[in-house]
């Protein structure tokens, strides 16, 4: 064989073997099984967690940040993270021994002062710039109510923080995704810079972000885990749909999809390349009504609504028995549920006796706000708001849908522009506090609290149970408080669901998070 024919053969043989090795790819989201692409409804708002209340950021963040203390890898139980060590003797001092030789993306040294820095950041803030700082630690520095009388370096590796009064739920509260640690070197350079450039220690650091279409991070080499993360890449693509998000995890487009029809379990569990996921239950998902917004300064409409919604009806057509009906503003997994509380029935005739007594007997008009992106306690908000528009329209309330962007949703609705709005809640830290008090008590109004409504005996007892350290009495508190509210309304509560995620067969290590936010740093493809 001539030299001119063996160089052509092989060449054929290098073609066809390219060939081969494109098409073996074209099933995958990626040209390598070391990089995960997770389909989800919605883009984050920002990318520094202590600036905002909501899910989709967090599911990012948690994998670029660390926190002092973590959860368990499927509840809430407190375990060891930067932290690897803390005690209490009295409740109102703790300290904090923290791990050695961790470094922060930009290559800086994690350690006492960083920490002591965070904390000083957050708390010469303001509730529009730190929101669940305000609301977990009863304001800033200055207010009355602040918790934290001080965090102070004691060495390189020792922090020690005193209270001002006793906190129940304090170590929950610091493993929370928002109270993460973060570089001092980049954040002093300013928030706005650097809610769009993270820099944390976490297994990943961050890459790109290309708004409402994907946010990238990759594998951080200096982690000091060793071992972890096993996945080089993580790419967080925006689908709002949850058909097309479910079509592009069917076509290898994605690798991982939440925000999972009910309906569409079936459909999942009977194709044997993918794997249904659910999520252990702790939401809750809710109609808020704005007091401070006639009609609904009146507490009769507000009782009005709750007897007017038919959720057995928005349940059985939306979450297909992956939810059950809500009473109470939290659900019954959390410590404190008042399980003696009667529901409001769906009873539309008496809800037209409660608007008469308002002075209301021809109903009113209204704007009924619906969400734009499925969460996980709101499958589909836009047609869960038709079903309420309809019930509504039986008593005689002409309600207008309306919605707007993710982002602005939330602004508007925390600024308390909405007459009602359709929202949510995923629980931070397992703890009644973090439901109660963070959604509904009058500290919070402009921060979580989006309905202004607000308690004189409820927030006592709501401070009573935060100082409170025996169990038992906060149980009590917390049950008193929820009769207050069911009976002041404020809220619809509407359903308590069970998330369900999807994933190729071949994915492994994940292990979904009752908070919604998921470490990645465990998974692989097998």
């Amino acid at each position: 064989m001539s030299r001119k024919r063996i160089w052509s053969v092989a060449l054929m043989l290098l073609l066809v073997l390219s060939t081969a090795l494109a098409a073996c790819g074209k099933g995958s989201s990626s040209s390598k099984e070391d990089t995960l692409v997770f389909g989800r409804g919605g883009d984050s708002t920002s990318l520094d967690p202590s600036r905002v209340t909501e899910g989709e950021t967090f599911k990012v963040t948690v994998n670029l940040f660390e926190t002092l203390l973590n959860f368990g890898e499927q509840d809430t139980t407190i375990q060891p993270g930067l932290a690897k060590e803390w005690n209490t003797d009295d409740g109102l001092t703790y300290t904090f021994n923290l791990e050695e030789g961790v470094k922060f993306h930009d290559g800086t040294d994690f350690n006492a002062d960083a920490v002591v820095a965070n904390f000083e950041r957050w708390a010469n803030g303001d509730a529009d710039k730190f929101p669940y700082y305000n609301s977990m630690f009863g304001g800033f520095k200055g207010d009355e109510g602040h918790v934290i009388e001080s965090v102070t370096a004691d060495g390189e590796y020792t922090v020690i923080i005193k209270l001002k009064r006793p906190q129940a739920p304090f170590l929950k509260n610091i493993a929370m995704s928002m109270f993460a640690i973060a570089s001092p070197t980049a954040f002093e350079k300013g928030d706005d810079q650097f809610e769009r450039n993270p820099v944390g220690t976490g297994p990943f650091e961050f890459v790109e972000w290309k708004a409402n279409e994907s946010i990238t991070i990759q594998k951080f080499d200096g982690y000091w885990q060793k071992g972890l993360p096993k996945l080089n890449k993580v790419v967080f693509r925006s689908i709002p749909d949850n058909s097309a998000r479910l079509n592009a995890l069917i076509a290898g487009e994605i690798d991982l999809a939440d925000g999972i029809n009910p309906s569409d379990a079936e459909k999942i569990e009977g194709d044997d390349k993918l794997q249904l996921i659910k999520r252990p239950s702790m939401n809750v998902g809710y109609l808020g009504l704005t007091v401070t917004r006639p009609p609904f300064d009146k507490k009769e409409v507000r009782q009005a609504l709750n007897h007017a919604i038919d959720k057995e009806t928005i349940i059985n057509s939306f979450f297909e028995g992956q939810a059950n009906a809500a009473k109470n503003p939290m659900p019954p997994s959390i410590s404190g549920y008042n399980d003696d509380i009667e529901p409001y029935e769906y009873n539309p005739e008496k809800a037209k006796e409660l608007l008469a007594k308002a002075g209301y007997p021809d109903g009113f008009e209204m704007e009924l706000w619906a969400m734009p992106v499925p969460r996980p306690y709101m499958p589909d908000g836009a047609k869960v708001a038709e079903v309420i528009q309809s019930n509504l329209a039986d008593i005689g309330i002409k309600a207008k849908i309306v919605s707007y962007e993710w982002g602005t949703y939330l602004d508007k609705a925390s600024k308390g522009e909405a007459d009602a709005f359709m929202l949510g809640w995923t629980g931070d830290n397992g703890d009644a506090d973090n439901f109660l008090y963070v959604l509904l008590d009058e500290d919070n109004i402009g921060s979580n609290n989006y309905t202004y409504f607000k308690n004189t005996k409820m927030h006592d007892l709501f401070i009573e149970a935060q100082t409170e350290v025996d169990e038992d009495k906060r149980v009590e508190l917390y049950k008193k408080a929820q009769v207050i509210i069911h009976d002041e309304a404020p809220w619809v509560p509407l359903a308590h669901s069970t998330p369900l995620l999807a994933a190729k067969k071949g994915l492994t290590g994940f292990l979904p998070h009752p908070t919604g936010s998921d470490l990645l740093s465990n998974v692989e493809f097998k």
